[in-house]
């Protein structure tokens, strides 16, 4: 029964209940914590192997260069195989560099910004302004990137089946408009993934500026949670056959599959974008980590051997995201004050409440001793216009201090709702 099918006497009697409730989640003195997307110990410990990799005495890629040294700006061969392996495009179309491709991705936006990229005509920086395509509900921190070298964000909608293509292709006819977030697969926050065919359409689509970029951020192209794995769509193939092979920088990593703070991370592209890179990495450094890269190489072995990983990642997060979901649907469904995705892989489950209630949300669980991500985190300067949307990490918490807290959100959020319409 929607809160909106209540007399005003059954309200008022569900609105005591609900502030009882409360008070006494209060009481309870907790100290829980919802806010980010962090593997737990446990998972963590899946790779705990790493940390006697490669091994005394095995210092040699599949080259035979002593991975110790200085050089080879691209990676090793024997870590780029397999995530080219387990992205569907070629060798010579992926480089492999250190622990963050957050960090690859800001050098990226900075190199354009001081010099431009290989199609531009100036520097970004010498642009009368530059625009950026965010679909919102988004990420965070790719957000964060944008909002530090000023650029004016454009949000567009992200739908079930990727971001809305008819407005992106609306924005592009602007020159200014230089480039797009895209999280592809199993996105943050939603756990939704892009179709084959919005794929085809950003690949495809004109735009006013030569130097368009979209970044395609693959980072939870592996991170299911069943037994199966979806087929990545291969943008830089898209894009090539449309007549825009430079258009794409594919990221990924191994952030969230091995140790989240020691991890390799890898940027595919087209040749000639690569080159520009590493001509510019060629200057800022001497090459990656490679004895790590030889590290990941020997744990996984294969492709293969990092879907292994990942069924092992799956079976520690698919009961966090079961029991989150249930909670929500048994505590909040009857109700309909909310609406929220129900993910296949990834990290995280977006939730929408009444118009309104989100910031009240947060303010509550924290008096509450529960800690839930900033409202307005997933868009960009933190400004939801309908203070709608919450994001929910169930991966780092034990399970049972995860159910504490989402009977804690749940009642927060009913809490919210009928202070609203009591208002």
């Amino acid at each position: 029964m929607s809160l909106l099918d209540l007399d005003a006497d059954q309200r008022a009697e569900l609105l005591a209940r609900v502030r009882q409730d409360y008070e006494e989640l209060k009481a309870s003195n907790l100290n829980l914590d919802l806010t980010r997307g962090k593997p737990s110990s446990e998972q963590l410990d899946v790779s705990h192997e790493l940390l006697s990799l490669p091994g005394e005495g095995d210092i040699k890629d599949a080259s035979g260069a002593d991975v110790r040294n200085y050089g080879n700006l691209k990676g090793i061969t024997d870590i780029r195989q397999i995530w080219a392996d387990l992205l569907g495009i070629k060798l010579e179309q992926i480089v492999a560099g250190d622990a963050s491709s957050l960090n690859i991705m800001f050098d990226l936006i900075s190199a354009s910004y001081i010099w431009g990229t290989n199609d531009s005509e100036r520097p970004w920086s010498a642009e009368e302004k530059v625009k950026w395509i965010c679909p919102v509900p988004g990420y965070d921190r790719h957000f964060t990137i944008t909002e530090k070298f000023g650029f004016e964000m454009i949000t567009v909608p992200w739908l079930e089946d990727g971001p809305d293509l008819n407005a992106i292709r609306e924005a592009v006819k602007d020159p200014q408009v230089k480039g797009m977030w895209v999280v592809p697969m199993f996105a943050n926050p939603t756990g939704q993934s892009v179709s084959a065919d919005i794929a085809r359409g950003l690949a495809e689509m004109e735009t006013a500026a030569p130097d368009f970029r979209i970044i395609w951020d693959n980072a939870y192209a592996v991170h299911t949670l069943s037994e199966s794995f979806p087929t990545p769509i291969n943008v830089l193939e898209l894009a090539e056959q449309a007549g825009n092979p430079n258009r794409f920088w594919h990221m990924a990593s191994t952030s969230k599959i091995t140790h989240a703070g020691a991890g390799v991370s890898f940027f595919a592209s087209s040749e000639a974008n690569l080159a520009w890179y590493l001509a510019i990495a060629g200057v800022r450094g001497i090459g990656p980590n490679k004895v790590n890269q030889l590290a990941h190489a020997r744990f996984f072995h294969d492709a293969e051997g990092v879907r292994v990983v990942m069924r092992k990642h799956a079976s520690l997060l698919a009961p966090k995201f079961r029991r989150v979901l249930d909670i929500l649907e048994s505590n909040l469904g009857e109700y309909d004050i909310a609406r929220w995705t129900t993910p296949e892989g990834g990290y995280f489950i977006s939730v929408d409440l009444i118009d309104g209630t989100a910031a009240r949300v947060v303010e509550l669980a924290r008096e509450a001793g529960i800690k839930l991500t900033e409202a307005g985190s997933s868009f960009p300067l933190h400004d939801d216009p309908n203070d709608r949307n919450l994001r929910l990490a169930p991966s780092m918490p034990p399970i049972n201090e995860l159910e504490q807290a989402m009977k804690g959100f749940t009642t927060c959020a009913l809490l919210a709702a009928l202070e609203k319409l009591e208002a």
